[in-house]
C-alpha cells in the first residue's frame, strides 16, 4: 500500500543529530527512537532530546507491530540506570521519558532497575520530571508499587489497539492486563498522572477507536495518544489503512470533550512525542 503525501516528513541535517547521538554512544545507552524506528527521531533527536530505552535492547514478547529485536535478552546492566541519570545531566533535560523492552524473564518485570533509574536521575536533580512507558509486569501489582513509590509525575502504558485485535497484534499481552494496571495506578494515588496509547490503521473499526477512548476515561486515564501505524519491517504486521488528518483531529475533539486533559492524535505521533508539552499543557489548566 502506497504512503500518502501526509505521510512524508523533513529529515534534519545529520549535524542537527549529532548531539544527542553523541552523548548516547558514549554512555552505550538505547533508545527506543532507535530501538523502534521511530518516524520522529530525527526531529526528537534535533531538539536535544530522546526517550531512553532501559534493561537492553531484546524483548521477550515479539508484538506483530514493533521492530525491537525479539530473543532472549542479557541480564540487566547494573550501570544502566546510572548512565541514564548523567546522560540526562549532559542533555539538560527537564523533563525525561524512560522506557524499556519487556522482560517476562525476570522476577518483578524490572520494575526494580525502572525505580533505580528514577532514583539516579532524582539524585542529580531532584527537580526534573520524569515520565515512565512501563510495561504491564505480567499483571503483578508488587512490581508496579515498586515504579510507583519512586514517585514519577507520569505512568504511561499503552494499551497499543482495541480489544479484538489483540490475539493479532499482542498476542502475549492481555488487554484486560493492561486497562487494569492503569486502573491501579489511580487507586494507589489518584494524584499520578496515567497516560496511555494506540495505533490505527491495523484493521480496527471507527466505533472500536471511540469505545476504546471511553474505555480509557471511564478508569481515569489522563492523557491520550493516538498514532499512524505504520509497517517498521517486511515481517511485521501489514497496514490495513492510512487515517487521514481531519479523522485524527476528530478523535482529538472527542477525547477532549470526553475530559482527558490533553490528547495528541496525528499520523506521526507517538507515546513519547512532546511529552513535555502534553505535561505542561494539564498544568496550565489547573
Amino acid at each position: 500500500m502506497r504512503k500518502p503525501e501526509w505521510l512524508k516528513k523533513r529529515i534534519p541535517p545529520l549535524s542537527d543529530l549529532m548531539k544527542v547521538r553523541s552523548v548516547l554512544e558514549e554512555m552505550g545507552l538505547h533508545t527506543v527512537c532507535d530501538e523502534a524506528r521511530c518516524p520522529n527521531l530525527g526531529e526528537c533527536f534535533s531538539q536535544g532530546t530522546a526517550t531512553f530505552l532501559i534493561l537492553g535492547d531484546v524483548c521477550t514478547r515479539n508484538c506483530g507491530f514493533c521492530a525491537v529485536k525479539h530473543g532472549v535478552p542479557l541480564p540487566p546492566s547494573e550501570e544502566e540506570p546510572w548512565k541514564v541519570a548523567l546522560a540526562v545531566r549532559n542533555l539538560n533535560l527537564q523533563y525525561v521519558v524512560i522506557t524499556s523492552v519487556t522482560r517476562d524473564d525476570l522476577p518483578d518485570g524490572g520494575a526494580y532497575h525502572f525505580a533505580r533509574t528514577i532514583r539516579s536521575i532524582h539524585a542529580l536533580n531532584p527537580k526534573i520530571k520524569i515520565e515512565v512507558l512501563i510495561p504491564d509486569f505480567q499483571g503483578n501489582p508488587s512490581s508496579l508499587e515498586i515504579v510507583l513509590s519512586e514517585g514519577p509525575e507520569v505512568i504511561n502504558h499503552n494499551v497499543e489497539t482495541v480489544a479484538r485485535l489483540y490475539p493479532r497484534v499482542r498476542p502475549q499481552a492481555s488487554f484486560g492486563r493492561s486497562m487494569e494496571l492503569l486502573k491501579r495506578v489511580k487507586e494507589w494515588n489518584e494524584r499520578i498522572l496515567t497516560k496511555s496509547g494506540f495505533m490505527v490503521g491495523l484493521g480496527e473499526t471507527h466505533e472500536e477507536v471511540l469505545a476504546l477512548m471511553r474505555q480509557l476515561r471511564e478508569i481515569g486515564c489522563d492523557f491520550l495518544t493516538i498514532g499512524q501505524y505504520l509497517q517498521p519491517r517486511t515481517d511485521r504486521l501489514p497496514v490495513e489503512r492510512y487515517i487521514p488528518p481531519e479523522e485524527f483531529e476528530e478523535f482529538k475533539k472527542i477525547g477532549e470533550e470526553i475530559g482527558f486533559k490533553a490528547v495528541a492524535s496525528g499520523p506521526f505521533v507517538r507515546s513519547s512525542f512532546h511529552a513535555f508539552r502534553m505535561f505542561e499543557s494539564q498544568r496550565i489548566h489547573l
